[in-house]
């Protein structure tokens, strides 16, 4: 295999000159810490790159330019005593489902929210770690969709074309990090929110082991669907951001036994038998797989046995996994849509959501619950026999800015199942899955793999999805346009 489905030049989308001195995570740590460059200037380069893309990629729903500069000079201040941890120095953004102090939580949704007194603990964890928080960015409402646009915010586009989506819920962090505003994200993922979009822009995009990362002020959220993960150029990128956000909160519903994401991607995985599946859960929809995505697949499961590994088609044995998923999820709307300041300004979809989310939230939401265990253990034979599953992340390529808008709730669920059939099944269990890039269509436009394991398998999933990367150099590879705040949205330049 070749790796001509790349794009050509390794320019950033707001051109080359912007990317001058550390890009990544690790990088930009490292750094600091020899003291070859400052958090100030990592962090005014990020603002500014924030700044420069704001009317063309919309990434963002706040910045803390002021907030960040100033923990960017307490910052550089520590490091200067002698002080190291993790990330001290390095900006980062948040998810605008995550709770910052003195900042609005608004979660996709237009109207005015107050500023939340504390950081969640995730947030919290990213600072004991040193990192600066530069911002938070853009999420569809309440989370629900595919795509980053409402009427809250426009819509955030996809740095490799900005007449895609970068896909959602966790489109604002994986644009900003594609782009190369921040060189890693928090997002969140309930059904797919960090490795759909973590597909569609290059990326990848780790969905942790259900509480490996913590969800409070929730003990657990969406009932339990609903995860905190990463997004990064990297594998190593994405080991550190989730080592620094790891760990529960005294509240938390879910306490996975910890280990170390860094030390994991940095070990050989061994030979695995890999399960290769087009298969999908029952949806009572269509779900076609497009052929230029199976192409992709395919040519990533050719890598895998290049490396060693034995792959093998067979898809798991999903079960009733959608009557386990719908009523957790609509009832997950319904409480969060009672707690905007301003109900009447909500997506008629998102009240269409709340209202199945009334009729479903008793008798049908705990027998969800209930059904978890049998699920797994229905899901989980696979695993008897594999040691990973590898899937698309998604059956198609990244949709159309625009595509889903204006339709209504049945049309909506339909489209985005037809679009992202794979994802959602690993949240009702709970388990963990590694988003990696997969390739580009003919004309430029990401797309993406999904490693999947049982409970609390993310070790060996970093350890073979870091040896996938570096044979395939996915780090190398930037989106080809450029989006300068003269120039408006520039085409993609593959």
């Amino acid at each position: 295999m070749t790796d001509s489905w790349y794009a050509d030049g390794a320019a950033g989308p707001l051109g080359s000159h912007a990317l001058e001195g550390p890009t990544g995570l690790r990088e930009m740590a490292d750094a600091l810490a020899a003291g070859s460059v400052t958090a100030r200037r990592l962090t005014e380069r990020s603002l500014e790159r924030i700044a420069a893309s704001r009317a063309s990629l919309n990434a963002f729903r706040i910045v803390r330019a002021e907030a960040a500069l100033a923990e960017a000079d307490a910052a550089d201040a520590r490091l200067a005593r002698g002080e190291r941890l993790p990330l001290l120095g390095v900006p980062v953004a948040v998810k605008d489902d995550m709770d910052v102090a003195g900042e609005p939580t608004a979660f996709g949704c237009p109207g005015d929210f107050p500023p939340r007194a504390a950081d969640s603990e995730a947030v919290r964890r990213l600072r004991a770690a040193g990192a600066v928080i530069v911002g938070k960015t853009q999420t569809p409402e309440l989370g629900q969709w595919p795509f980053t646009e409402g009427p809250a915010f426009g819509e955030t586009r996809n740095p490799w074309n900005p007449a895609h989506t970068p896909g959602g819920s966790s489109g604002g962090s994986a644009a900003a990090v594609a782009a190369g505003l921040v060189p890693a994200a928090l997002g969140s993922d309930g059904a797919g929110s960090v490795r759909i979009p973590a597909a569609w822009t290059h990326l990848v995009g780790i969905k942790p082991q259900r509480g490996r990362i913590s969800t409070w002020p929730e003990p657990e959220s969406f009932h339990g669907l609903t995860v905190n993960g990463v997004l990064a150029r990297t594998v190593a990128d994405a080991a550190l951001l989730l080592d620094a956000a790891s760990g529960p909160a005294p509240e938390d519903l879910h306490r996975p036994a910890p280990f170390s994401a860094v030390e994991a991607a940095g070990r050989p995985p061994g030979r695995l038998r890999i399960a290769l599946s087009y298969g999908t859960a029952f949806t009572a929809s269509a779900t076609p797989l497009d052929p230029v995505v199976r192409a992709a697949v395919e040519r990533l499961a050719g890598r895998l046995e290049a490396l060693g590994h034995e792959v093998i088609p067979e898809d798991p044995r999903y079960g009733p996994v959608g009557p386990a998923f719908v009523p957790r999820a609509t009832a997950g709307v319904r409480e969060l849509a009672a707690r905007v300041p301003d109900p009447g300004l909500l997506d008629p979809r998102t009240h269409g959501a709340a209202r199945t989310g009334r009729l479903l939230g008793g008798l049908a939401l705990r027998l969800s619950r209930r059904a978890e265990g049998l699920l797994r253990r229905r899901t989980g034979e696979i695993f008897d026999r594999f040691d990973v599953v590898l899937t698309p992340t998604t059956a198609t390529p990244p949709l159309r800015i625009g595509a889903l808008a204006g339709l209504g709730a049945l049309a909506t669920d339909r489209a985005m199942i037809a679009a992202c059939p794979y994802a959602w099944t690993w949240n009702v269990l709970g388990w963990p899955g590694v988003g990696v890039p997969a390739g580009f269509t003919p004309d430029g436009l990401p797309l993406g793999a999904q490693l999947l394991g049982p409970a609390e398998s993310e070790p060996r999933l970093l350890a073979l999805a870091a040896q996938l990367e570096a044979a395939e150099g996915w780090a190398r590879h930037w989106p080809p346009g450029s989006v300068l705040p003269e120039a408006g949205l520039a085409p993609s330049a593959r």
